[in-house]
């Protein structure tokens, strides 16, 4: 008889898995943030080119009722990101959220479709605020050392040896090469800069980040900003920042974009990459919009992957260890 009925994680684990939550939810409250809660299902949905959200006909929700505003899917967030700047233009200075969130296709050792995301936000933070708070935070939750500060320029000089602005695609191919990197992917022989340097992050770069502090990484390059600011400079760079613990990507910061018009320029052109890549197109309209036009203030917002947090800190080896029931046993 299987036993999978049972919890992939043990009862110790979801026991500290429990205090870890805890932790952070009395680390927001003791600065002055409040928690928030937005719906799981929305009719927008974040328009990145390599992220597939969970859409479910409207039909099979809402029967023949009508809804303004929605056309043919709603979609099971990838992140509450939009609703949580919607509520900080209406007025909510400092939020956190502790949701779930569902992407397609997504399983392995760091991955499950469903899991659980930590969220913030705080009106008038800049790039420089939003990682401090983010190093406070990692450095309570898992007393880690203080963090260290890296520019994404800096990462890519120091572990593979190469100018991540400055570079060609064919030097990115020789680093590619020298450390022996398997490309499993027929595409990348079409790929771009981008994808030769998440190539290069990803298997050369990240193992030696957050080796014996946790490091964040920031200003990324302009066309890797997803919802970050650019800041324009001899080469443009987006104000985003990650943190890296043990080699492992924890969360990933934005000094946020609030200009309407640029993001609607960068949902345009993540929907093209997603038709060239044979993905399903998502909606360039949002509320998300509306509010910018409005006037979203200045903030700094971060989402942290709460279940790889918990496999820090227990040293657990996939995520599997620490969720109760992963998606083959949900």
């Amino acid at each position: 008889m299987s036993n999978d009925f049972l919890p992939s994680a043990s009862i110790e684990t979801l026991r500290r898995r429990a205090e870890i939550v805890r932790c952070l939810r009395r680390f927001f409250d003791d600065r002055g943030f409040f928690e928030v809660e937005t719906p799981l299902l929305s009719h927008d949905t974040v328009v990145d080119r390599y992220i597939d959200p969970v859409g479910i006909p409207k039909s099979a929700v809402v029967g023949n009722a009508s809804i303004e505003g929605s056309q043919g899917h709603l979609w099971m967030q990838t992140s509450p990101e939009f609703s949580m700047k919607r509520m900080i233009t209406g007025g909510a200075d400092a939020i956190y959220q502790i949701a779930k969130c569902f992407r397609k296709g997504e399983k392995g050792a760091r991955h499950n479709p469903e899991f659980t995301m930590l969220e913030w936000y705080r009106s008038g933070d800049d790039l420089k605020q939003g990682m401090e708070l983010l190093a406070e935070l990692v450095e309570t939750t898992l007393e880690r050392p203080k963090s260290l500060m890296m520019s994404y320029r800096e990462t890519f000089k120091q572990f593979a040896g190469l100018d991540p602005f400055e570079a060609s695609v064919d030097d990115m191919k020789s680093v590619v090469e020298k450390n022996k990197v398997a490309i499993s992917d027929s595409g990348m022989s079409r790929a771009g800069r981008d994808e030769w340097l998440n190539l290069i992050l990803s298997e050369v770069v990240e193992q030696h980040l957050g080796v014996e502090s946790p490091v964040i990484v920031y200003d990324w390059p302009a066309t890797q900003s997803a919802l970050a600011i650019v800041r324009p400079e001899d080469s443009p760079v987006a104000e985003r920042f990650e943190i890296y613990v043990d080699g492992v990507e924890l969360a990933n910061g934005y000094h946020e974009l609030l200009d309407p018009d640029e993001l609607a320029r960068r949902n345009s052109i993540n929907n093209q990459g997603r038709l060239k890549d044979g993905s399903q197109l998502l909606p360039e309209a949002s509320r998300l919009l509306d509010a910018m036009r409005f006037g979203m203030p200045q903030c700094a917002g971060v989402a942290l992957g709460v279940d790889r947090l918990v496999m820090l800190a227990t040293g657990a080896q996939t995520i599997d260890e620490v969720i109760a029931f992963p998606i083959d046993r949900a």
